[in-house]
């Protein structure tokens, strides 16, 4: 997990320039006031709107300039195709809960997203799985958090998926993607998948 700064015009941080990554919300604080102070705005009033524990937002007087300190987190995920089907799970826990999503999870320091994917895979599913190729990365706005998940087309290589972490699975054909209900960031991939499906 990491901390991101941003600048632009616009009130969606998406929107804006990211000027740096940090591990803390207060080195990435402590970043943005010294960028603020190098750009000779010490002299502009500037708001701070704490928005969250995880986003907080910096305003100039005259609203023109805009600063965003978020939550960013990076996950993998693994569309995992079976014939005219692929797999999808549905969230047991946190605010997300009883969505449907693509399994897959957070990368460990020095882990390759491969890897990560992998890994993963085997603690939420006990399944071993062939990871075929990148499909997308998505870059999504959460309310307050930022997500960058890589989707990697893949396929089971061992084991029948069990359910450790979730909630329900099933395999989806075609015809039934559009009527679940997935979690925002993975719809972003939906009309590719059902591309690829026959």
């Amino acid at each position: 997990m990491k901390y991101n700064v941003y600048y632009g015009n616009e009130k969606e941080f998406s929107q804006q320039e990211r000027l740096g990554s940090f591990e803390t919300m207060e080195s990435a604080e402590a970043f943005l006031l010294n960028y603020i102070n190098g750009q000779s705005l010490q002299n502009e009033s500037i708001t701070k709107n704490t928005i969250s524990e995880t986003k907080r937002q910096y305003v100039s007087g005259s609203g023109d300039k805009i600063y965003t300190i978020i939550k960013s987190i990076e996950v993998v995920a693994a569309v995992i195709f079976r014939g005219n089907k692929i797999f999808a799970t549905q969230r047991g826990y946190g605010e997300f809960k009883d969505g449907w999503e693509f399994p897959g999870g957070k990368m460990e320091p020095g882990e390759s997203k491969e890897d990560a994917l992998k890994r993963e895979l085997r603690e939420e599913l006990n399944v071993e799985i062939e990871v075929e190729n990148l499909l997308k990365t998505i870059e999504y706005d959460y309310p307050n958090f930022h997500l960058t998940m890589h989707c990697f087309k893949s396929k089971l290589k061992k084991g029948e998926p069990e359910l450790l972490e979730h909630e329900a699975a099933k395999w989806v054909s075609k015809d039934e993607i559009d009527n679940i209900a997935w979690l925002p960031a993975d719809i972003e991939i939906i009309e590719q998948v059902k591309s690829i499906l026959k």
